[in-house]
């Protein structure tokens, strides 16, 4: 599922409003921007903050999404990564939660029920409205869904920007399931030409070991150069959360707020990234 919110006009105090009021010549170049990526699983909105409290999935989520809700309007992201988001099941009363925070921004956004078409997870109630989701301040220009052919979890999300590329993924808890979702995810990247950004929950319960040779082989670098635990958010002790991005992306900033709105801590990361340059400003009559 793909739509488009319509976007309102930037306002005069806007950085991008008082650089489109003047031409630039054509050998200007290129041109540097900063983006912000936040990264979030969320638990479908369901706030559970109590280990082994599963039953708590369950329960409805109209109270205590709108946290979220005011989280994400505060950190002002241009890209937002949702792992764990739900679709429209009685939890969220039947509203689909991306869809609630795109209109609410103004943001671009895609979605789509993490299990394959003729996954089990598509005929079971609740479970078949178990999403992840990519949102963005500026147009899609292309989205893709791709299913990994192991994992009961098996969707990347592949979103196409005028700057980056985003995969989105939210891979296996079976460690030899997840080992061939990496070699997979590879294979999928490797044909990406624009700098590409990989992110998501990559359940690397057995440790960031898990990512070491994905890394080595995409040329990617994790934003969370220290290895910050991102799990439990109570009591983090375990790096599940990652953002990896392309050597042709700078890294300005990472962050991860402590902030209890999951079971897992959000990540921020600022980065520049080169622009195509604008085009001269054309009179053409009107």
């Amino acid at each position: 599922v793909q739509k488009k919110i319509k976007k309102s006009e930037q306002g005069p105090g806007s950085l991008n409003f008082f650089v489109s009021q003047f031409s630039l010549p054509p050998d200007l170049g290129k041109m540097i921007t900063v983006m912000r990526l936040l990264l979030h699983n969320i638990q479908y909105g369901t706030g559970r903050l109590r280990r082994f409290a599963w039953l708590e999935t369950l329960l409805r989520t109209t109270s205590h999404f709108p946290n979220i809700s005011r989280f994400v309007r505060h950190m002002d992201p241009d890209i937002i990564g949702l792992v764990e988001v739900d679709a429209g099941s009685y939890r969220a009363g039947r509203k689909n939660q991306a869809e609630e925070l795109a209109n609410e921004l103004d943001f671009y956004h895609c979605h789509r029920v993490k299990y394959p078409d003729d996954g089990l997870g598509r005929r079971v109630p609740v479970l078949n409205k178990q999403a992840n989701a990519v949102l963005a301040r500026e147009p899609i220009l292309r989205t893709a869904f791709h299913d990994f052919e192991t994992g009961f979890k098996s969707l990347a999300i592949e979103v196409e920007l005028e700057s980056v590329t985003l995969f989105l993924v939210h891979l296996a808890l079976g460690i030899r399931a997840r080992h061939r979702q990496l070699l997979e995810l590879h294979d999928l990247i490797a044909n990406c030409s624009k700098p590409r950004l990989v992110a998501g929950d990559f359940n690397t319960l057995s440790g960031v070991w898990e990512l070491h040779m994905f890394l080595r082989a995409t040329g990617l670098k994790s934003a969370n150069a220290n290895h910050q635990p991102t799990f439990p958010s109570w009591a983090p002790c375990r790096e599940l959360d990652f953002i990896c991005y392309d050597p042709s992306i700078t890294p300005v900033r990472f962050k991860i707020p402590h902030v209890r709105l999951s079971d897992h801590l959000p990540l921020m990361f600022d980065f520049e990234v080169e622009r195509a340059p604008l085009r001269s400003l054309v009179d053409d009559g009107h």
